[in-house]
């Protein structure tokens, strides 16, 4: 896809966006199975995930962590934005890597000691990239990918999460 492809791909979206604000307001949603023993399957409209303890909390390692789907959603996203952009640009990218590694404090997560954050305490995402074009451009690359990715403002801006239980 070049950027006239794209362009003309989403010209009509932004257009609709923009006469009617309401409709770019989409309601994403997932959903899992509590899973035998302490998992649970998660639909990805690919496969079907079972997530479970990661290692450092008593799990075998067989079962996906939810800390690392968390850091593929970045990746994934980010990759995907950082294409459009280059695509947008003009910028010719012959090939590239999303990294992402996060920093967790275990103790947290299962309640050792009450002052340890639960969560990842630091994130660190990173590119390397395989392109033609110029430092500026590549600047430019970065700072709309950071801008533009869904899942990287979405950590950087938490939203008002509510939980619930019903029965």
């Amino acid at each position: 896809m070049d950027a006239a492809e794209l362009r003309a791909l989403q010209a009509p979206l932004k257009e609709k966006y923009r006469a009617d604000p309401a409709t770019a307001v989409i309601t994403l949603k997932a959903a899992g199975e509590l899973g035998a023993g302490v998992t649970c399957n998660v639909e990805t409209g690919q496969a079907l995930v079972q997530a479970g303890l990661h290692p450092a909390t008593g799990g075998t390692g067989m079962q996906a962590c939810s800390g690392d789907m968390l850091l593929q959603a970045l990746v994934a996203c980010a990759g995907v934005t950082m294409r459009a952009v280059a695509t947008s640009l003009g910028i010719a990218i012959k090939s590239g890597q999303v990294l992402a590694e996060g920093d967790l404090d275990f103790r947290g997560t299962l309640g050792v000691v009450k002052d340890a954050p639960v969560g990842f305490r630091d994130i660190r995402l990173r590119f390397v990239v395989d392109a033609d074009a110029t430092a500026e451009q590549l600047d430019t690359l970065l700072r709309l990918t950071e801008r533009y990715c869904v899942v990287l403002q979405t950590l950087r801006n938490s939203p008002k999460v509510v939980a619930l239980l019903s029965s």
